[in-house]
């Protein structure tokens, strides 16, 4: 049987934190990953690049996590975004600020990110191995050790979960560690995609067609505007997809109670006056023109049959022929094409997981257990997520580090009550 200070389940962007944070304080530590390769969900965050973290103040960012930022407090004022940035560059991974105060590699290659953990992993000495947690090991209310899938036992004197969530299984969360809290004897708040695309009415026809520069509005069913944002947004087969929707989508988790509705403002750097104006233009220019050509000089192709039958009419009609009234229609078409939201793609389509691990059950500023001795969770695997732009990574770095300085802290405690 193999002997550790801290054993780290999960070499995700929480679990490499928590086992480099751990293994500065001195102790020695054992990261589990189940992948031949760790940080397989780094590789396709950021489309490939790798959103590190945001360069934003620490009430900034809590206020881009929408569920129990409160609990984060502490965990993220300890590590804020800028020591995140301090410590990529610190490992020689150059980094630049985008739109939105995005942060990324220099390179554009999650790869880097990737390897300088790795670098760093060996550098302080933690030992890695290919192994999938199956079991906690509890005795008298403290975790002791872990079981592997293959039935190989690692003793220990602490733990910590950083699982991940269950969104995109492919990259080795499925879910795990939900299981082994459980047996912990922590409350699971049940999983739901968060920044996860929609299924939403009458989008099919638009498949495949990108838009940008648009104004996304999300309504609920009392008209009351959850969200509004410009970006870009793509219509699938199912629905609507995106930056704008996965933004959006953080906002719309009650789909059982509650219905919502899209609305696309086409033209957003235009008000209706100054768009009636371009529209009389376009209409007297092309007088004998049919109005599905003059429509297709101010949109994209695909999208103008469904802007003229939402508006009722037809496109074969001459463009000198247009009422006042139907131009009212089409020019509101533009201005507001809504969609009834009918729900969200299934969780493992989704960027991050919500749900998770009740915080509640959970010390705040070391990320320690308040139900199992010796264990510490952290990341995904929370009840906790946040916005696009670098928050959720925030997120597991601030927590990874708690969990990682918790844990050490802890076993040298330990260490010294046991020499005595």
């Amino acid at each position: 049987m193999s002997s550790f200070d801290v054993i780290v389940i999960g070499g995700g962007a929480a679990g490499c934190m928590a086992a480099l944070s751990a293994a500065a304080s001195g102790v020695s530590v054992l990261l589990m990953e189940r992948n031949s390769k760790i940080g397989r969900k780094l590789y396709i965050t950021g489309k490939g690049r790798c959103n590190v973290t945001n360069r934003c103040s620490v009430q900034e960012c809590l206020s881009n996590i929408p569920h129990n930022a409160r609990f984060l407090t502490s965990a993220m004022t300890r590590f804020p975004p800028e020591e995140a940035v301090a410590f990529f560059e610190g490992l020689g991974v150059p980094l630049k600020t985008e739109r939105g105060s995005r942060v990324f590699p220099q390179s554009d290659r999650a790869a880097d990110v990737i390897d300088a953990l790795l670098r760093a992993l060996r550098k302080s000495r933690v030992e890695l191995v290919q192994d999938r947690a199956s079991a906690l090991e509890i005795q008298d209310g403290a975790v002791t050790g872990v079981t592997g899938e293959k039935g190989r036992h690692y003793a220990c004197r602490a733990v910590i979960l950083a699982t991940g969530g269950v969104s995109y299984p492919g990259t080795g969360s499925t879910g795990d560690g939900y299981a082994l809290a459980r047996s912990a004897g922590h409350t699971i708040q049940p999983p739901k995609g968060s920044l996860v695309p929609w299924e939403a009415a009458g989008c099919a026809e638009l498949q495949g067609l990108s838009l940008k520069n648009v104004e996304l509005t999300v309504r609920d069913s009392r008209k009351k505007v959850l969200f509004r944002e410009q970006g870009e947004l793509l219509f699938t087969h199912f629905g609507l997809s995106g930056p704008l929707v996965l933004s959006a989508s953080a906002h719309t988790r009650d789909f059982e109670k509650e219905r919502y509705t899209a609305v696309i403002d086409l033209k957003p750097a235009l008000d209706e006056e100054t768009l009636d104006r371009r529209l009389v233009r376009e209409l007297t220019e092309g007088a004998n023109r049919d109005l599905r050509h003059v429509v297709e000089t101010m949109e994209p192709r695909s999208l103008v049959p469904v802007l003229l039958e939402r508006a009722g009419l037809t496109g074969g009609e001459k463009a000198n022929a247009v009422t006042r009234a139907q131009r009212r229609s089409l020019l509101e078409g533009i201005k507001g094409l809504t969609f009834p939201i009918t729900g969200p793609r299934p969780v493992e389509e989704a960027i991050v997981t919500a749900g998770g691990v009740t915080v509640r059950e959970v010390s705040p500023g070391d990320m320690a257990s308040k139900k199992t001795r010796g264990l510490y969770l952290a990341g995904e695997l929370l009840d906790v997520d946040a916005y696009t732009g670098g928050f959720n990574l925030q997120i597991a770095w601030a927590t990874g580090r708690a969990a990682g300085l918790g844990a050490g802290a802890f076993c040298r405690e330990e260490r010294c009550a046991y020499e005595v």
